[in-house]
C-alpha cells in the first residue's frame, strides 16, 4: 500500500469525523471558555486547529460505531481525547524545545513557555472532565491510567538519554507509556460509550495498542528518514535529544566492539553537529537498523490485524467500520509525517 493507493472510504471518514470533531470542539470552547481570559482562548484555539489528522478521536469514533453507536454526544467524547493529545503535544514542545509543529511554529514559540503549559493544563483539565462525565469511571480509569503513564514514559525516557546500553525492552516499555496506551485508551473509550461487551473493548483495546506501538516505531523511522518539508517539524531531534530509539537499538545489536564504540561516542558526544547526525544516520543504516525496525512496525501491524479478526466475528461488530480500521493501520506504515 503506497499514499496513492490508500481506499477513498478511509479518507472521506477521516475527513467527515474530522469536521464532526471540529465541530464539537467549538461549540465546546465557546460554553467552556465562555468568561475566560481572551489570551487562553487565543492559546487554545491555536493549539488546537493548526491541522492533525485527529487519527485518536477517529479510532473512538470506529471503536463506537463498531459496537452499535454514533451519536452527536460521541464527538464530544473524542474531542476530549483530541483535548488530551494536543496537550500532550504543546508540553511535549515546551520539555524538547522544539521550534515546529505541524509546519508553524509550536504554541510555546509563537506565545511563551508559560501560555503553552498553562494552557496545556487547561486541555488536559478539561479532558478529564467531559471522559468522565460521558463514560463515567469505568472511563475515566482507562484515561487517568494512561495520562500517568505517558509522564511516567517520559521520566523513564530522560534517564536513558543517550544511552547506548538501554535495551529493547526498556524501549518498549517507553513507548507503550508514552503512544500506545493512549491510542489504545481511545479506542476503549468509544467502546465504553457504547456500551460494548468485554471481549469487543478488549479487542479494540488491543488493537489501539498494536497500532500505538506500530505508529511510534515508524515515527522514530522518519525522525531519521523524512525531510521536514514532509513531517512539518524539524528531523533528527530524537538524535539531538539523545533518544534511544528502535533503528538505533537494532543497529547497536548488530555492531562489532568499534562500531558501538565509534556510536556511543557520538550519542554522548555533540550531537547538534550535522557530521554527527550524518554518521550516525550511515551508521544504522549500514547496520541494518532501518529496515529492522520497520519489519517490527509490520509485525505489530499484523498482531493489531489479528484483533480485528475477533472483533468481525462478533454479531453486532460493523464490519464496513472494521474495515476502515484494517486500512488505518495499513495507513501508519506507509505515512510520511
Amino acid at each position: 500500500m503506497t499514499t496513492d493507493t490508500i481506499r477513498p472510504d478511509l479518507t472521506g471518514t477521516l475527513g467527515e469525523v474530522s469536521a464532526k470533531v471540529e465541530a464539537a470542539m467549538h461549540a465546546d470552547l465557546d460554553q467552556s471558555l465562555a468568561g475566560s481570559d481572551d489570551l487562553l482562548r487565543e492559546v487554545v484555539s491555536y493549539a488546537l486547529f493548526g491541522g492533525g489528522k485527529r487519527i485518536r478521536p477517529f479510532l473512538c469514533v470506529q471503536a463506537s460505531r463498531c459496537c452499535g453507536r454514533d451519536d452527536a454526544t460521541l464527538y464530544t467524547l473524542a474531542a476530549a481525547i483530541e483535548y488530551l493529545h494536543t496537550a500532550t503535544l504543546m508540553h511535549d514542545d515546551v520539555v524538547d524545545h522544539a521550534p515546529l509543529r505541524r509546519g508553524r511554529q509550536t504554541t510555546a514559540k509563537r506565545y511563551s513557555l508559560e501560555d503553552a503549559i498553562l494552557a496545556g493544563d487547561w486541555l488536559h483539565t478539561r479532558s478529564l472532565y467531559m471522559v468522565g462525565k460521558l463514560t463515567g469511571v469505568d472511563g475515566l480509569d482507562t484515561f487517568c491510567a494512561a495520562t500517568a503513564a505517558m509522564v511516567n514514559g517520559e521520566f523513564v525516557q530522560k534517564r536513558l538519554s543517550g544511552d547506548c546500553r538501554a535495551t529493547e525492552e526498556e524501549y518498549f516499555g517507553v513507548i507503550k507509556q508514552k503512544t500506545g496506551n493512549l491510542i489504545a485508551s481511545a479506542c476503549a473509550l468509544g467502546a465504553v460509550y457504547a456500551g460494548a461487551k468485554p471481549a469487543q473493548k478488549e479487542a479494540l483495546q488491543q488493537y489501539g495498542q498494536q497500532i500505538g506501538l506500530a505508529f511510534q516505531i515508524v515515527d522514530d523511522l522518519l525522525d531519521y528518514t523524512a525531510r521536514e518539508e514532509q513531517t512539518g517539524k524539524e528531523v533528527g531531534n530524537d538524535f539531538k535529544e539523545g533518544k534511544v530509539t528502535l533503528p538505533l537499538i537494532r543497529a547497536l545489536a548488530k555492531a562489532d566492539v568499534r562500531e558501538r564504540d565509534s556510536m556511543a561516542r557520538l550519542m554522548q558526544g555533540d550531537r547538534t553537529k550535522p557530521e554527527a547526525q550524518e554518521a550516525i544516520f550511515a551508521a544504522i543504516d549500514r547496520l541494518g537498523g532501518f529496515k529492522s525496525a520497520a519489519e517490527t512496525a509490520q509485525k505489530h501491524i499484523d498482531q493489531a490485524m489479528q484483533t480485528l479478526d475477533r472483533l468481525a466475528a462478533e454479531p453486532i461488530s460493523n464490519n464496513e467500520t472494521v474495515a476502515l480500521l484494517r486500512e488505518l493501520a495499513g495507513f501508519i506504515l506507509v505515512r510520511k509525517k
